[in-house]
């Protein structure tokens, strides 16, 4: 395997990506639809699980957690009681410019995931996207989707009720 790196840059911290390729089958590690997540002025770009683990590891920022508000049209503190983390830590580690941890950090990176794919699946309509989510599912046992934001494996759960709908495949 060849491996691969670039460096994105966030309040003047460079953070290397490194990403890896099969020789025999370049796409085997690429499977990924390409994801962007706004963090204050810069952005964090990844098209692969290689470079969303990097992404993980390193930390992503704590503004990010208004980016993830924002599309989802939810509350900050709605999105931190997801994430099990104190308004006031949150404030402080924001302006502190701190970074979340590997567990949180995943988790916004899978968020982030599920919106890009959740808006993909409404045919980029976003507002139809967001009132989905709000909305109780019978699928997903009567409960409003982001009501699962919570764990990953929620999100998950999510994630395989939009591929039903965007497969037509109804519950």
């Amino acid at each position: 395997m060849d491996a691969q790196s670039k460096m994105i840059t966030f309040e003047g911290k460079g953070i290397n990506l490194k990403t890896k390729q099969h020789k025999s089958n370049p796409k085997l590690y690429s499977q990924q639809v390409e994801s962007t997540l706004k963090v204050g002025e810069a952005s964090l770009v990844w098209n692969s699980n290689w470079e969303r683990l990097n992404l993980i590891r390193n930390g992503i920022p704590f503004v990010a957690v208004e980016t993830i508000s924002n599309q989802l049209n939810t509350l900050i503190k709605d999105l931190l009681n997801y994430l099990g983390i104190p308004q006031t830590t949150y404030n402080k580690k924001k302006r502190d410019k701190a970074l979340f941890d590997q567990r949180d950090s995943e988790t916004i990176l899978l968020l982030q995931e599920l919106i890009d794919f959740g808006v993909n699946v409404f045919n980029g309509e976003e507002e139809k996207f967001q009132n989905w989510l709000k909305s109780p599912s019978i699928a997903l046992g009567g409960v409003a989707p982001e009501s699962l934001f919570d764990t990953n494996t929620g999100i998950e759960e999510v994630r395989k009720e939009l591929t039903r709908i965007e497969y037509g495949i109804f519950a």
